[in-house]
């Protein structure tokens, strides 16, 4: 069977069948070492689904289970900030070299409006992806952790 590609808009809620929790579920199990707690992966799905904040969520599904997903959040800003900011990608391990992972990131830009930023380990494999998409390493980002 091939591979589907589900678009959630936030503005319309959570998907029937592949809802926050199973989401996060599949991000918290793919991301690997890059990423966060399920309760913080909960949170930006939350924020998707938010209708004062949003966002969308892009799934590659095989056999209804979940192969790769995207996570972006609006941003509210425009301009000296981008629009939207990509907060999780991850593909599962059977799919990656596949170009599942170039084709959620070609649907993600085009199904976001304005500009997108994302944050990413510079020992990441994916950051090659990212350069070859088209995505520049503009600044240097600095927290100051509390």
């Amino acid at each position: 069977m091939s591979l589907q590609y589900h678009l959630i808009h936030g503005h319309v809620g959570p998907h029937p069948v592949f809802n926050n929790s199973r989401i996060a579920d599949f991000l918290f199990t793919h991301l690997d070492e890059f990423g966060d707690k399920r309760e913080d992966i909960m949170k930006c799905l939350d924020y998707v689904f938010n209708p004062a904040r949003g966002g969308r969520v892009l799934l590659a599904v095989e056999n209804d289970e979940i192969v790769g997903a995207v996570v972006i959040n609006n941003t509210g800003m425009s301009g000296y900030i981008p629009e939207n900011i990509l907060v999780y990608i991850a593909v599962h391990q059977s799919q990656r070299g596949k170009g599942v992972g170039k084709e959620l990131m070609k649907r993600a830009i085009d199904s976001s409006p304005g500009n997108i930023a994302l944050h990413v380990e510079p020992e990441n494999p994916a950051v090659h992806l990212y350069r070859k998409i088209g995505f520049t390493s503009k600044y240097l980002e600095m927290r100051y952790q509390k």
